[in-house]
């Protein structure tokens, strides 16, 4: 147990997204301008001197403006690098990512080591590296190739982390190290053969090196699963004979997507993709004020995007809650949007209900917004944000704060506490609830204790005691236990239901009870609830309400329906069901028994919609009495199904018999369509008569 115990942590603690590396293409290709171009104004009288320097002329009167266009290495090199951000911002020193170039040769930029896994050293490497000159010759020397061989045998170097469950684990336990990781690639192609040759390469130097690692030298960590993510990008407004691909498992190593994007927008895609990768989600905050630096005492709304882990929003939201999303301009995921409020003091009031803390990074750290975002928390001051319910107001769901120099998004529990009053008994899942069956709740609590016996005579048989199959929890969701004070024989007549040994003489008086139900519902008496006051409903109201009474009744039988009295009283019972026009459907008896083991007691009972033209007068209820008296009178000798197939005769002879029933002898089959060919060749008869006639006029004309 403790083995699984130590690799059950293992496997969480060295995830895919733990090992992350790019592969940038640093051939002549990426020194072509993105054809995005950024206008540049310079100051008035100092005209733009674009002569040898490729910044174009803006066009505008008076020549005082330029623009210029960033290369497709400098768009991969900074969404590459922004996205190392993200990571190190969220994940200090527990996710890696490295950075290989590929030319002529692989160029490794920094290693696992915790001293190279910061943006000083990347950017420094970067600048280094430079642009690809475009007097690069196009050789096949020049590929990309050789940064994805490098990628894998960085792959199978051994992080800080890994290295030291190496050191401390048993010599049998070492080959058990989960090593995954993640491959991203820049890089342009063709079409999709290149691509798909890509894939194959990748794919065999990835089996070449597991056997190098599963050889006596071990060279390496064995790579259990790699994750290749092709980005092939092109200048705006080209288009790219590659193909976008989901995610398609190539083999039991190896999964692989493909997405062809424009360079401008490889930020954008980077930003959606590390969502996924790393289980982040996006949140703007709106409707932030900030000063104008033109006008001091005017201020503007401005938004912020920032990130953080997906645990922010799933720990705070229930069923009442909906998250108002939004897709910003050129992205194509989703952001959560809530409202700014009113700032204040971090207190430790505002932090007791929190459910969680959760890191926090900007998406565009450079940007004026942002950056007054993150100085005005890290001066100490917090923000609290408000999501909407469904209901349509508004609750503070989150919490921005700084501790330490970070930023965190505090979950705040929008919903009971710990730190509130304890639940009285009377709170329910629907909120409060003050009708609970308490009293009745104990006393069924005594009759189910079962006590040891002292000696046991093997000549007794052994005692079973009977308990009820239906309870409902509150008064409100029942109406039968409801009016046990109302009407004075209705416990008896309960307690007669539920007997186990249920005679002749128990059955009779249940029949009679029934009947006076019906008897009651017949002259319109309406049920005396304890919440009417007195007051008379309307005569929809009170059939509504015998409905659900009789419904109740027949599923309380139903569950106690042990003997033959209890089914002839249910066969009763369903019958003047019948009589009174709420007879139940076929699947109702069934699934009435199912309904009442699946279904919650404070849940409503579903119930089909009744037309106000089953309201009738005084005569009708008195015909419907005495066909309820005849029913019950023969409902030894007829079941229910005789009933209804009686009730159906009678309506059928109402309506005309089918003519080919009446029409042909008995014992023979009637003949549809008698005349169908008959018609047809008539019809093919009629059609050459009147095409001749059709001839004959046009030769007259003729």
């Amino acid at each position: 147990m403790a083995g699984l115990a130590g690799s059950a942590g293992r496997s969480t603690m060295f995830e895919r997204n733990q090992k992350t590396i790019f592969v940038l293409d640093h051939t002549r290709y990426f020194s072509i301008a993105s054809e995005e171009y950024i206008s540049m104004d310079f100051l008035k009288g100092k005209p733009a001197d674009t002569g040898g320097t490729g910044v174009g002329s803006a066009g505008g009167a008076g020549g005082s403006g330029a623009q210029f266009s960033k290369s497709l290495w400098t768009c991969a090199c900074e969404s590459s690098i922004e996205y190392c951000r993200v990571v190190w911002d969220l994940f200090p020193g527990r996710k890696h990512v490295r950075f290989i170039v590929s030319d002529t040769a692989a160029h490794i930029v920094n290693t696992w080591s915790p001293s190279t896994q910061n943006m000083s050293h990347v950017m420094n490497a970067m600048v280094m590296v430079g642009v690809p000159s475009r007097s690069m010759p196009q050789s096949s020397d020049y590929s990309v190739i050789h940064g994805l061989r490098a990628a894998i045998e960085a792959l199978a170097e051994p992080t800080d982390e890994q290295m030291a469950a190496l050191a401390g684990g048993r010599p049998e336990e070492l080959p058990r190290i989960p090593n995954e990781g993640r491959v991203i690639c820049i890089t342009s192609a063709r079409d999709n053969t290149s691509m798909k040759s890509l894939e194959d390469i990748f794919n065999t130097v990835l089996l070449q090196q597991n056997a190098l690692a599963a050889a006596p030298s071990k060279k390496g960590l064995a790579i259990d699963h790699c994750h290749l993510v092709i980005l092939n990008i092109v200048p705006l407004g080209v288009e790219s004979l590659v193909t976008n691909r989901s995610l398609l498992k190539i083999s039991p190593l190896l999964d692989v997507e493909i997405h062809t994007v424009s360079a401008p927008n490889i930020s954008y895609k980077l930003t959606h993709l590390i969502l996924d990768h790393y289980d982040l989600a996006s949140t703007t905050v709106t409707n932030i004020p900030m000063k104008e630096e033109q006008n001091a005492n005017s201020s503007a709304n401005y938004d912020v995007e920032i990130l953080h882990s997906r645990q922010a929003h799933s720990v705070t939201c229930g069923s009442d809650f909906s998250l108002p999303t939004s897709i910003k301009q050129g992205a194509t995921y989703e952001t959560v949007t809530l409202k700014w409020c009113t700032p204040r003091g971090c207190g430790s009031a505002d932090l007791q209900p929190c459910l969680g803390q959760f890191l926090v990074t900007p998406v565009d750290v450079t940007s004026r917004p942002s950056s007054c975002l993150i100085n005005f928390l890290l001066n100490g001051r917090s923000v609290l944000l408000e999501m909407p319910r469904k209901t349509g107001s508004k609750t503070t769901s989150h919490m921005l704060s700084a501790r330490g120099g970070e930023i965190f998004v505090h979950s705040l529990c929008i919903t009971r506490s710990c730190m509130d009053e304890a639940p009285a008994i009377a709170d329910g899942p629907g909120g409060r609830v003050p009708d609970y069956r308490t009293a009745e709740l104990g006393q069924l609590l005594k009759m189910s204790r079962m006590l040891p016996l002292k000696a046991k005579d093997p000549t007794s048989s052994n005692l079973s005691r009977r308990l009820p199959r239906y309870f409902p929890l509150s008064t409100s969701s029942t109406i039968l236990f409801h009016l046990q004070r109302q009407i004075s024989w209705l416990p008896h007549f309960l307690h007669l239901l539920v007997k186990e040994d249920m005679d002749k003489q128990d059955e009779v008086r249940c029949q009679q009870h029934i009947h006076e139900l019906y008897k009651s519902a017949s002259r319109g008496d309406v049920l005396p609830f304890t919440h009417t006051n007195g007051a008379r409903l309307k005569l929809s109201k009170a059939k509504d309400q015998y409905r659900l009474l009789y419904r109740e009744l027949e599923q309380l039988i139903q569950l106690n329906a042990t003997t033959v009295h209890h089914k002839n009283l249910l066969e009763s019972l369903q019958s003047l069901r019948a009589a009174y026009g709420d007879g139940p459907l076929k699947s109702e008896t069934g699934t009435s028994l199912l309904r009442s083991y699946t279904e919650s007691p404070l849940s409503p009972e579903r119930l089909e919609p009744i037309s106000s033209g089953s309201a009738s007068g005084s005569s009708n209820s008195n015909s419907l009495l005495k066909a309820s008296k005849r029913r019950m009178s023969s409902c030894g000798q007829r079941s229910l199904l005789d009933i209804i197939s009686s009730a159906e005769r009678s309506q059928s002879n109402k309506r005309l018999d089918f003519s080919g029933r009446l029409c042909t002898p008995l014992g023979q089959v009637a003949k549809l369509y008698p005349d169908f060919g008959n018609n047809k060749e008539k019809d093919s008869l009629t059609t050459a008569g009147n095409s001749g006639s059709n001839v004959k006029e046009e030769s007259i004309r003729i």
